[in-house]
């Protein structure tokens, strides 16, 4: 309870001040050159443990974060994302800044979309809703599963979908947990299931495969999103896979693709990431050597060599740190990693069948219900955390 109390009056201490800056994260900078380009003490960082030092290399770039700032412009706090759980907030302590890692407080909203198609389902869902994420994820799930050159005009589109909204602004990823869209009069269902999209016979439809990107011993440590230290009292997370393995062993390319970035990345070491479509990187950190020649630009095939497991960075042993992120949000690699489609059989079939079963209902009732679409609106809020200076 006090914790929850804690974050309540930070929230509540950033919404109240009388100036607070809303800024994107710059591509290329470090925590260690935010630091340094704020004039903070660098003793924040080389104080954070090892977890906490490699969490801070999972700040993306073009995320946005808020500067609350004293009225004689002085830098207060600072809070930064890290994934779509938590949060680097930077503070001031008996007259000397320190850092902690807390969680993000979230509004959950579900809502539906029912609209008939006019010119293309990714433009009418624009035109109704004015978010380009809701179109995007809908083309995503879509991909190459249904022909909508056969749409008609009249046809429907509904969508039952979750986002999540930060300081009243849209934040993360969004899910789309049921598509429905006529085609020449015919209803197409995909369905969101357990982080993988699935047709209505529980095959499933993404057809981006990943294999191991290495040859392991055992997994040291797994994916684990936000979550509770009670011994050492603070918020931990570990956005990826660590596997393993001896220095020097190959490291592979999970999936076709272009390579992003070579070089040294914060906690990660030595560190490649890998551009695989529109949606989906590749991270691997801790190297101890790329391959010959390579270099960002350059495309690679899966299975191809790109780099050696090693121990660099802040690494307690010899491992590969795998990390996997769709529309730049890390997910657990483990539910993606395989080399074939799968389809669901059994129990996990039959309870497929009854949480889709709910979801047509509701598919039904959006089309027999004429509800007005809701827009999110680009607006500046009269708070000033609202005010905008990227």
């Amino acid at each position: 309870m006090a914790k929850i109390l804690s974050l309540l009056l930070l929230f509540l201490s950033f919404m109240s001040a009388s100036s607070v800056e809303e800024l994107k994260w710059p591509k290329g900078e470090t925590f260690l050159s935010f630091l340094d380009r704020n004039h903070l003490p660098s003793s924040i960082y080389y104080t954070l443990d090892k977890e906490e030092q490699e969490l801070a290399a999972e700040i993306v770039a073009g995320v946005k974060y808020y500067v609350l700032k004293s009225e004689d412009n002085q830098l207060e706090q600072v809070l930064i994302p890290i994934g779509e759980e938590l949060q680097m907030h930077i503070k001031k302590k008996d007259d000397k800044f320190v850092m902690e890692i807390i969680p993000i407080i979230l509004q959950n909203e579900k809502r539906t979309l029912a609209i008939e198609i006019h010119n293309s389902p990714y433009v009418d869902i624009l035109n109704a809703t004015n978010s380009y994420a809701l179109a995007n994820e809908f083309s995503q799930s879509f991909r190459g599963e249904v022909n909508l050159r056969n749409l008609q005009k009249g046809d429907k589109l509904v969508l039952l979908y979750e986002q999540k909204r930060r300081l009243g602004k849209l934040f993360g990823s969004l899910k789309i947990n049921v598509s429905m869209v006529e085609t020449a009069k015919k209803k197409n269902y995909i369905y969101f299931y357990k982080e993988n999209y699935y047709d209505p016979k529980g095959q499933e439809l993404d057809s981006f495969l990943l294999s191991n990107p290495v040859n392991y011993t055992r997994i040291s440590s797994p994916f684990t999103q936000m979550r509770w230290h009670p011994i050492l009292q603070k918020y931990r997370a570990h956005l990826g896979i660590d596997y393993a393995a001896s220095v020097g062993t190959p490291v592979k390319a999970a999936g076709n693709g272009k390579v992003l970035f070579v070089g040294e990345k914060g906690g990660y070491g030595n560190t490649i990431e890998i551009n695989h479509d529109s949606s989906f990187k590749t991270l691997y950190g801790h190297l101890n050597g790329f391959a010959k020649g390579l270099r960002g630009g350059q495309s690679v095939k899966q299975g191809q060599v790109i780099a050696y497991v090693g121990n660099t960075g802040l690494s307690t042993g010899p491992h590969l740190h795998f990390g996997l992120y769709r529309n730049n949000v890390a997910i657990d690699p483990a539910s993606v990693v395989k080399l074939a489609k799968s389809a669901l059989s059994g129990h996990e079939l039959k309870a497929f069948i009854d949480y889709t079963t709910e979801l047509r209902k509701k598919v039904e009732s959006a089309l027999e219900n004429e509800t007005a679409p809701q827009r999110e609106e680009n607006f500046n809020l009269s708070s000033p955390l609202e005010k905008s200076s990227s």
